[in-house]
């Protein structure tokens, strides 16, 4: 199969045929890759934000849709022929060792799950069966931007009907942080972001208020539109440590931060932590807390009554080829939503 493999931190990936494992193993399951679509993730990744990656080489990927081919012993929650959203979260059925691949003759490394690569051999518990109607191309978001940005809102955030949102960072975790928000009736929903283009897309996404943190301080125009004490919830999801601080500062006393992207590995925020002894809270989101099994035949379900929308989120579709291409576009901001990997080409 072709794949896409990160071989050098900070170089771009190298796109190459690369050998299946001969057989699967307990709790394996075989799938043909639709759609892959890109986390911000896999940028960090490639750029080494948590540091030195000692699995090197490895393949990548975390939110994808495809087609069940095979199934290893003990795998009862998929079958041949269904269809799946690959996500990193575990969800139902067994935990298996991750694959071996093969590439020029040496052992390729993999996760429980990847998806930049023709076909995937994924631990049973990272995928969750879909109705075989249900849009293979929308169906990605479903494996990380959907049933993480929702979660922060349900699980992380807690937030309530009128109660005051900031989010900073307008890609596609969140915008999907947007939609929620919208879905539970926040007032006010600021969208705060570098790029005008993701500006506008969160603004379809339910955003009452959107600003452009390149062109003015946001900080003066938050409490002049949610209130002089700040926002009562704000999501940070660039983990930029000066936006982890201001974002601190923003949020009401009695309100919550909660923080959703992940700081490069020598970096530090500097933080006041008193009004944490009284009723502020500061809280880390992992995946929004989801449980994929419960979560996304909910979220399909408010998708097929329209009360929500994926189609609209991703605004950009490559081949795997053209990768590289659309890793450069994303870093650049000029990829307004979520960029899809057309696998079939």
């Amino acid at each position: 199969m072709q794949a896409a493999i990160l071989s050098e931190q900070l170089r771009p990936l190298v796109v190459d045929q690369v050998d299946l494992p001969d057989s699967l193993f307990f709790g394996q399951v075989l799938v043909r890759v639709c759609y892959t679509s890109i986390c911000g993730s896999q940028i960090g990744e490639i750029d080494g934000i948590k540091g030195n990656d000692k699995y090197l080489p490895h393949l990548l990927g975390h939110e994808g849709s495809g087609i069940v081919i095979d199934t290893g012993e003990g795998v009862k929650i998929v079958k041949p022929g269904d269809h799946v959203v690959m996500h990193w979260k575990e969800g139902d059925g067994l935990q298996a060792d991750p694959p071996v691949y093969c590439w020029n003759g040496r052992p390729l490394n993999a996760g429980w799950v990847t998806t930049f690569n023709e076909y995937a051999v994924v631990s049973e518990n990272r995928l969750t069966p879909i109705p075989a109607n249900f849009d293979l191309k929308i169906a990605p978001l479903l494996g990380c931007a959907v049933t993480t940005g929702f979660g922060i809102i349900n699980n992380n955030a807690k937030l309530k009907i009128g109660q005051s949102i900031v989010v900073f960072g307008a890609g596609g975790v969140g915008l999907n942080v947007i939609q929620a928000a919208s879905l539970v009736s926040a007032y006010p929903i600021i969208a705060i972001d570098l790029y005008d283009n993701k500006l506008a897309l969160a603004r379809k996404c339910g955003a009452t208020h959107t600003i452009n943190s390149s062109a003015s301080d946001p900080s003066h125009t938050v409490f002049e539109i949610a209130g002089s004490k700040g926002a009562d919830v704000i999501v940070e999801n660039t983990g930029n440590p000066e936006i982890i601080e201001l974002a601190c500062r923003l949020t009401h006393p009695c309100g919550r931060t909660v923080l959703v992207g992940v700081p490069p590995a020598d970096s530090r925020a500097c933080l006041s932590t008193l009004a944490l002894h009284f009723k502020k809270v500061l809280t880390g989101s992992h995946g929004g807390e989801a449980q994929p099994a419960i979560d996304i035949p909910r979220y399909i379900r408010l998708h097929d009554v329209g009360r929500f929308t994926f189609k609209e989120l991703i605004t950009d579709c490559f081949t795997l080829s053209e990768i590289n291409t659309a890793l450069s576009r994303m870093q650049s901001g000029k990829i307004a939503g979520r960029c899809l990997i057309d696998m079939s080409n």
